[in-house]
């Protein structure tokens, strides 16, 4: 039994704020932002979205996607960092407000590395007849962890949500199956101070900000995921030369193109959505699933690469056959 990915939606709130709109309130401009990180603009929920909302946006298009109404979900899994609430977990609140039956609801919490981690937490289900219909979305308001005086990060985040419908389907149990063929996930906590929130409910009982030692991510980020992205096709048992599309988390347009070279992958293999989004952290990886599919490139059989890296470190690569 294979986890089949039979439906994706994405959803990105209407507000876009480009970084003109930044340097107006920012010590930044279009030219700095955009030669050090591919950024254009991003998308800021409205401050009446939660992440809730912008998560059962995605939700929906996920499921007519795949040709499935919300009775039939039996699982959802969120992986967020932007929770609604400190309790109950954001999936229970996508299940209340699609209207799903009672069933198996929780978050993932791995930063930006959370839909790879959510997508094999799912597959522990659907592979093993646990669920017959599951949601894994990713769904972030990176924008209200952001320090508006610190021009190094705030210029890198928007927000937006994406979702994918996990259905059970045979295989023959190689790699030219449907669906979820491999994974590789990692964590290094030794790491936390590169990239962490200085907030916590535990610590100081504020939500915090964002902060990041951007030069030691990004050092870490090309020489980690590459790691991992080749330990998930060895998984799947594929070589890196047939893959058909590689969509990365959209961190920052250097470290997509790093990855790419050191794996030697085609730059034209490459899903980027970061001009537009920026780094929208769990959302980013199905957000830009749902654009390649959009505009036609990427197609029912594509073999497909994923992979993240997140604050804690986290850090994780999947093989799927669309």
């Amino acid at each position: 039994m294979r986890s089949v990915v039979t439906g994706v939606g994405g959803y990105l709130p209407d507000e876009v704020l480009t970084n003109a709109d930044l340097a107006k309130f920012v010590d930044t401009s279009d030219e700095w932002i955009q030669e050090r990180t591919g950024i254009r603009q991003r998308h800021r929920a409205a401050p009446d979205q939660a992440v809730s909302d912008l998560a059962v946006e995605a939700a929906r298009r996920a499921l007519e996607a795949a040709g499935r109404t919300p009775a039939d979900v039996d699982l959802i899994i969120v992986a967020t960092t932007t929770p609604d609430l400190t309790f109950p977990a954001v999936a229970t609140i996508v299940q209340r407000k699609l209207g799903a039956p009672v069933g198996i609801a929780f978050d993932v919490q791995a930063v930006c590395s959370g839909f790879v981690f959510a997508l094999s937490t799912a597959d522990g289900f659907t592979a093993r007849g646990r669920s017959k219909c599951a949601l894994v979305i990713g769904a972030e308001t990176m924008t209200r962890l952001m320090d508006w005086s610190d021009r190094g990060t705030c210029v890198l985040f928007g927000d937006g949500a994406g979702a994918v419908v996990l259905e059970p389907g045979e295989g023959r149990g190689d790699a030219s199956d449907r669906g979820l063929l491999g994974f590789a996930l990692r964590a290094d906590g030794t790491k936390q101070d590169m990239l962490y929130v200085d907030g916590g409910v535990s610590t100081n009982g504020q939500v915090g900000h964002l902060r990041m030692q951007g030069n030691q991510v990004f050092k870490h980020a090309v020489i980690n995921i590459s790691e991992a992205v080749t330990a998930a096709a060895e998984d799947a048992g594929i070589q890196i030369a047939d893959v058909d599309w590689f969509i990365p988390h959209q961190a920052n347009q250097r470290i997509l193109n790093g990855v790419a070279s050191r794996l030697g992958l085609d730059e034209a293999k490459v899903i980027s959505t970061v001009a537009e989004h920026a780094n929208t952290s769990a959302a980013s990886i199905p957000l830009a699933m749902a654009q390649g599919i959009a505009d036609g490139r990427i197609r029912r059989g594509d073999l497909l690469i994923m992979e993240a890296m997140g604050g804690g470190l986290t850090w994780g690569a999947c093989t799927l056959r669309l």
